[in-house]
């Protein structure tokens, strides 16, 4: 990019600043530049900080341009000024008819997609109704029992034209079929069902530990899902690998990367042993990441990331279609950076992380609500998130050209690092024998608990400040925002409901497909996301179903060793 005699220049002139910046630093005790990871920032940052400033070919092969490979710049040749991102608000609370009701609300306000979220009982496999499910029914998400309830949920809204996201995990592929049966009760053919399925196990084991079955049957399911969706449901993204989660836990942004990218390929592998063409199901995986506080590493994160994926689903795992080599991704605001106090500042940090991930090139975009530490956001809550990705599409100009950050010595030289980083930890999950051989032994989950304890210590020792958390406080600080609560009768309510919908279907159908459901469960060679459509057809509840593989794969149980931070 620059000659020799360039540089050399730079150089002496580098040199001369350095003495009169030397002389300002003597009178005045600087603290410590670092970022939210603990990075160290230089002062400056100059063409020739950018790995291969000599060489010709440097800026084609590791920057390039905007849709081209290795997508540095961004997996679309004109980014946003073709096509904005999906502004998605996430919604689920109390009954389905409630999160109906909050579904078209957000429609009618603007919002692109619908993002749902599932209460605790529902994201564990467990019916409304489960001694287990007590004081937790529609508290954290909607509930859903059984087909009955996706019929509610999404009653007057034409799934033909929406795109709709669902954070469930363990029994996604529950959660999917039920959405797919409604599409099929209402005569929408599945090649026009879009949307993205989390349904991402791995990162349950490291992070979010909402798991129910060990990891091997559970990549299974997986691989079931991603398989009939493949021949069936065209349009649908069958797994979104979730970054977030492991931000949330407390991980470094390289961490998050690199665990992130190594759960994704280890799907990748499980699908092409099934013996899938990694070109018919690779275009189909979405990715998912945090946007936190830390607004240039975030972007560098975003960048490095799709050069990573590019390069290896070309060169290692040999995808020839282009659009295999695209990582597409969601992003969210960071949960974990918003403060029950003086909680109006959160939508300051929450509009500052959406412009990073809009500036990191996202292809869609979740902005927290500023009471979200409190409860379920309320409707105005929500309102003001949405309004805040508006305002940075339609009044910041940050729209109007493609990845204005590109070429910043800033940018570059942390998106190299970001690769790096990442790379040193790709290294290390292969020296251990792989993803699940890392999640068993605990490494991944002692990695974020290391992350996670030295930046709670840098709070405490003063080394990194909290608005309104550790500096700036407030005395006799009360909270005066509205939140929403979830009536108690909500539980009752569901509780009869499922016990209704199980003494109205046939219960010898029910049976006969769970039955069905064990069988296939039990050997290697038969579907089980089939199975499970069947059973939801037949009104099954999600808890029978989870049950039923419960008995046959057993429950997980995370060692000791993995929640230790040595």
């Amino acid at each position: 990019m620059y000659d020799r005699k360039f540089l050399d220049k730079l150089a002496r002139r580098k040199q001369q600043w350095e003495e009169k910046a030397s002389e300002l630093r003597k009178r005045k005790s600087l603290p410590r530049f670092f970022t939210i990871s603990g990075e160290d920032i230089d002062e400056l940052y100059t063409p020739d900080m950018v790995p291969g400033a000599t060489d010709e070919d440097h800026y084609l092969n590791e920057i390039g341009l905007p849709g081209e490979y290795p997508y540095t710049r961004g997996v679309h040749h004109t980014m946003y000024r073709g096509r904005l991102w999906t502004m998605r608000q996430f919604a689920g609370m109390g009954t389905p008819s409630q999160t109906n009701h909050r579904f078209k609300m957000l429609l009618k306000e603007g919002g692109g997609g619908l993002s749902t979220a599932f209460d605790l009982p529902t994201l564990m496999g467990y019916d409304s109704d489960h001694p287990r499910s007590l004081g937790e029914v529609g508290k954290c998400g909607v509930a859903v029992d059984t087909l009955a309830d996706m019929e509610i949920i999404f009653d007057g809204i034409d799934l033909s034209k929406v795109s709709t996201s669902m954070t469930i995990n363990s029994p996604a592929s529950m959660l999917l079929a039920m959405y797919l049966v409604v599409a099929e009760k209402r005569g929408i053919p599945f090649d026009q069902i879009r949307g993205t399925l989390q349904n991402d196990i791995l990162k349950e084991y490291i992070a979010q530990k909402e798991f129910i079955y060990p990891p091997r049957p559970s990549v299974r399911m997986i691989v079931d899902l991603i398989e009939y969706c493949t021949r069936e449901v065209p349009q649908w993204n069958t797994i979104s690998v979730s970054g977030y989660h492991i931000r949330e836990a407390g991980s470094t942004a390289a961490q998050e990367l690199a665990f992130t990218l190594a759960d994704g390929f280890h799907y990748v592998e499980a699908c092409m042993e099934r013996g899938l063409d990694v070109d018919a199901f690779a275009p189909r995986i979405s990715y998912f990441f945090n946007a936190h506080s830390d607004f240039f590493e975030e972007i560098a994160k975003y960048r490095a990331a799709r050069r990573i994926y590019a390069r290896r689903m070309r060169e290692k795992y040999g995808a020839k279609n282009p659009k295999s080599w695209l990582l597409r991704f969601h992003t969210q605001t960071a949960g974990c950076s918003l403060t029950a106090q003086q909680p109006e500042n959160n939508i300051a940090r929450v509009a500052l992380q959406a412009l990073s991930g809009v500036l990191g090139g996202t292809q869609s975009l979740h902005t927290n609500s500023m009471d979200e530490t409190l409860a379920l956001p309320s409707e105005k809550a929500v309102r003001i998130a949405l309004r805040t990705q508006q305002i940075i599409a339609y009044e910041t100009g940050v729209v109007n050209t493609v990845d204005p950050l590109g070429g910043s010595y800033f940018v570059e030289s942390l998106t190299d690092k970001m690769e790096h980083e990442a790379q040193k930890y790709f290294d290390e999950i292969d020296r251990r024998g792989g993803v699940v051989e890392c999640i068993e032994e605990g490494y991944l989950q002692r990695e974020i608990a290391k992350a996670a304890y030295r930046f709670q210590r840098e709070i405490e020792q003063g080394e990194r400040k909290i608005v309104g958390v550790s500096d700036f406080q407030m005395e006799n600080e009360r909270i005066e925002i509205d939140v929403l609560k979830i009536d108690r009768e909500v539980e009752q309510e569901q509780r009869e409901f499922v016990g209704k919908i199980k003494a109205e279907r046939d219960s010898g159908k029910a049976q006969q497909t769970l039955e069905k459901l064990r069988e296939v469960s039990r050997t290697e060679t038969g579907n089980t996301f089939e199975a499970i459509m069947d059973c939801c057809r037949a009104y099954c509840t999600l808890g029978e179903m989870c049950d039923v593989l419960r008995e046959e794969w057993g429950e997980y149980v995370e060692p000791p060793s993995a929640m230790v931070a040595s």
